[in-house]
């Protein structure tokens, strides 16, 4: 596959205001932004490196950066640690990136490659339907949109400045890509 950012753009590039304070409390932190984002994926930092090659593999074979994927990782289980059996969301959600089961069939074993690679494919379904609805967008700004329609759909996504509102906690996209970009600084 080619370079990641000739796909979906550079994840180094995307603008970000990092976590909410809303969700930086949830994290027992006192501040929000990118540096409530970089401290918690830190902290998931460990955990996910149990998975770094089956996201380094799948990232390569879909053309999305690995850094994107785990940003969606610790953002969604904390790379699998507040996982009960595999599943989230009030046993909703599955695996790693919490595939939704009332949206989608699921497949694999919760931190397996198939389940990495359902959820990433779910992603490129997503980034694919922004970079239909927005043309005018740059790679960029079409990657973040995706990021947050994979929380909250595409419908949700109206505007650039506004793509988070009625994601969780209002900051999804902006959370992740902070998470995403800790996570190309550190490997990935």
């Amino acid at each position: 596959m080619s370079d990641p950012s000739e796909c979906y753009g550079e994840i180094t590039k995307v603008d970000t205001t990092g976590a909410s304070n809303e969700t930086a409390a949830q994290e027992g932190l006192s501040y929000g932004g990118v540096p409530a984002s970089e401290k918690i994926a830190g902290r998931d930092l460990q955990n996910t490196e149990r998975y770094k090659s089956r996201i380094t593999k799948v990232g390569q074979s879909l053309g999305v950066d690995p850094a994107v994927i785990a940003g969606i990782i610790s953002r969604e289980s904390h790379a699998g640690t507040v996982l009960k059996d595999g599943w989230g969301d009030r046993g909703n959600a599955f695996g790693l990136m919490q595939v939704d089961k009332r949206f989608h069939k699921i497949v694999g074993s919760w931190d397996s490659e198939e389940h990495i690679t359902q959820g990433t494919k779910i992603l490129c379904g997503m980034i694919k339907e922004i970079q239909k609805k927005c043309p005018t967008w740059t790679k960029e700004q079409q990657l973040k949109g995706g990021i947050s329609a994979y929380n909250a759909g595409v419908k949700n996504v109206q505007s650039y400045d506004r793509m988070d509102i009625g994601t969780t906690k209002n900051d999804y996209a902006n959370d992740v890509v902070a998470r995403a970009q800790f996570y190309k600084r550190n490997g990935y």
